[in-house]
C-alpha cells in the first residue's frame, strides 16, 4: 500500500498530540508577546521618553533574530533541534525580563535585542521539529495549527495588553509573558524528552562565515534604524547600511533569492516582502488610533484583533485546501488582500475617515497573510532534505526578519522626517502597499515541490 492510499494521520493523534500542544503553546506565547508589544509600545515610548527609538524597539528585535536563526539552523542540522530550542527559549525569557525591568528606553531596546536572539532561534527550531516529527503530507495542517494558535491571543492579547497597561503597568506585559513562557517551556521540554529529533546524516561544513554575515546584517539593520540621528551623515549611513545588508544577507539565503529565482529562492524572497509590508505598517495602526483618534491602549489593541482572526481563519483554509487552490491563486488572492488593506489604511489616515474603516480594512491584511504565510513554510520544507532543513528554515525566517526590520527602519526614518505634517501615516501605508505589489514578482515563480504530491514520499 502506498502513502497515497493511506489516510493522513491526525496532528492531534496520540503519536503527535503532545508535540503539537507544546509547540503550539510556544507559538501562542510568541503571538501574545508580539501583539501585546505592538499595542503598548506607544505608551512605553512616551513613559520612557523614547519616541526617537520607537521604530528601533521593533527593528532591533528583528535584526538580532537573524543571528539566532543562523546559529540555531546550523546547530539543528548537526545535532537536532532539541538543545537549540531550549537555548533560544532561555534567551527569549531573559530579553523579556530585561525589557520589563528597564529604567530607560535604551535599556528596553537592549532587552528587545536579547529577546530577538531567542525569538529567531525558537522559530527555526520549531520548524525543524515539525520536519523531523511529522510526515510531509500533514505539514500544512501543523502550520495551520500554528497560525490558529494566534486566535486566542488575537481575541485577548491586544485587549489584555491595553488593560494591563491602563490598570497595572506596561511592565507586566513583558514580565507576564516571561513567566508564562517558563511554564510552557517546562511542558514542551517534558514532551520532547522522549522524542527522537536527530538525523542519520547530520550536515557538515563551516558556519563561521554565515554567523559573521548574520552579525553584519543585524548591525546594518540597526544602523539603518538609527540613521536619522546621524545629522548630515544620515544619507551616507542609510546607503552604507543598505549595501552591507544586501551583501551580507546573500550567503544566508538560497542561491538566486535576490534575483527571484524560480522555486525555493522565490519562496524565501516573497516571505521577506510580505513580512515587510505587513509588519512595517502594523506598528503604526495602534499608533494612529491612539495619536489621531484618542483611543485608549485597550481599545487601540482591539484594532489588531480582526486582522489576527482573519489570519487564523485563512490559515485553516490553506491547511485544508492549499493544494487544491494552488500556489498561483494563493499568491494572487493574498497579495490583493494585503495591497487593498494598505490602500484603505492610507485613505483613512489621509482623509481622517472613521476608524472603523481602518479596523475592517486591516482584517484584509490578516486574511491575505493567513493564506500566504503558512503556504510559504510548507513549500520551504517541501524543497528541503534532512541535511538542509535547518538552513532553509533559517533562510525563510531570516528573509522574514530582514524584510520586516529593513522596512520598519526605513518607514521609521520616513515617518520621523514627516513628523509635524499630515503625510506621515499615509506615506508608511502607501510604502507597504508598494511592497505588497512587488511580492507578486517572486509569488508567481514559486513553482511546486512534492508538497502537492504526497505519493512521491514512498510507501
Amino acid at each position: 500500500m502506498t502513502a497515497s492510499t493511506e489516510p493522513a494521520p491526525s496532528i492531534w493523534g496520540s503519536q503527535y498530540v503532545w508535540v503539537t500542544v507544546g509547540a503550539a503553546a510556544l507559538i501562542f506565547l510568541a503571538a501574545m508577546q508580539a501583539l501585546a508589544v505592538t499595542t503598548v509600545m506607544p505608551i512605553v515610548s512616551e513613559d520612557l521618553d523614547g519616541d526617537a527609538l520607537y521604530a528601533v524597539a521593533f527593528a532591533g528585535t528583528l535584526a538580532t533574530s537573524v543571528i539566532g536563526m543562523v546559529a540555531v539552523g546550523a546547530w539543528s542540522d548537526r545535532f537536532g533541534p532539541r538543545a537549540p530550542l531550549y537555548a533560544a527559549t532561555a534567551l527569549f525569557v531573559l530579553g523579556l525580563v530585561v525589557a520589563g525591568l528597564a529604567p530607560s528606553m535604551p535599556i528596553l531596546v537592549v532587552g528587545r535585542l536579547i529577546q530577538g536572539l531567542g525569538a529567531g532561534g525558537q522559530t527555526v527550531a520549531l520548524y525543524v521539529v515539525v520536519a523531523r516529527v511529522y510526515p510531509s503530507r500533514i505539514h500544512g495542517r501543523v502550520f495551520a495549527a500554528f497560525s490558529a494558535a494566534w486566535v486566542v491571543p488575537s481575541l485577548i492579547g491586544p485587549f489584555l495588553a491595553g488593560a494591563v497597561t491602563e490598570y497595572l503597568h506596561w511592565r507586566w506585559v513583558f514580565l507576564g509573558v516571561a513567566a508564562l513562557t517558563v511554564v510552557a517551556f517546562t511542558m514542551v521540554a517534558l514532551r520532547l524528552h522522549r522524542t527522537s529529533l536527530g538525523t542519520v546524516e547530520p550536515a557538515a561544513g563551516r558556519v563561521g562565515l554565515r554567523l559573521a554575515c548574520a552579525v553584519a546584517v543585524a548591525a546594518g539593520a540597526l544602523t539603518l534604524s538609527l540613521a536619522g540621528g546621524f545629522g548630515p551623515w544620515s544619507a551616507a549611513a542609510v546607503a552604507a547600511s543598505v549595501l552591507v545588508i544586501a551583501a551580507a544577507v546573500r550567503p544566508l539565503l538560497p542561491a538566486g533569492t535576490l534575483r527571484a529565482g524560480r522555486g525555493l529562492p522565490s519562496v524565501v524572497l516573497m516571505r521577506g516582502l510580505i513580512a515587510g509590508a505587513l509588519f512595517g505598517a502594523e506598528i503604526y495602526v495602534p499608533y494612529l488610533l491612539i495619536d489621531e483618534y484618542d483611543f485608549s491602549p485597550t481599545w487601540a489593541g482591539l484594532g489588531l484583533t480582526a486582522a489576527a482572526l482573519a489570519w487564523a481563519g485563512a490559515a485553516d483554509v490553506q491547511g485544508r485546501f492549499g493544494d487544491r487552490i494552488g500556489n498561483t491563486r494563493i499568491t494572487l488572492i493574498g497579495s490583493a488582500q494585503l495591497f487593498t488593506s494598505m490602500i484603505v489604511a492610507a485613505a483613512v489616515a489621509w482623509g481622517d475617515l472613521p476608524p472603523a474603516i481602518l479596523i475592517v480594512g486591516w482584517a484584509l491584511a490578516g486574511g491575505g497573510m493567513g493564506l500566504m504565510y503558512p503556504r510559504l513554510t510548507v513549500l520551504t520544507l517541501a524543497y528541503s532534505t534532512s541535511q538542509n532543513q535547518g538552513f532553509n528554515s533559517s533562510a525563510l525566517s531570516i528573509s522574514d526578519s530582514v524584510g520586516a526590520a529593513v522596512t520598519i527602519a526605513a518607514m521609521g526614518l520616513v515617518f520621523t522626517a514627516l513628523s509635524g505634517s499630515d503625510a506621515g501615516f499615509p506615506t508608511v501605508f502607501a510604502l507597504a502597499a508598494g511592497l505588497a505589489l512587488l511580492a507578486l514578482v517572486p509569488g508567481l515563480r514559486l513553482g511546486h515541490a512534492h508538497e502537492s504530491v504526497p505519493a512521491r514520499r514512498g510507501a
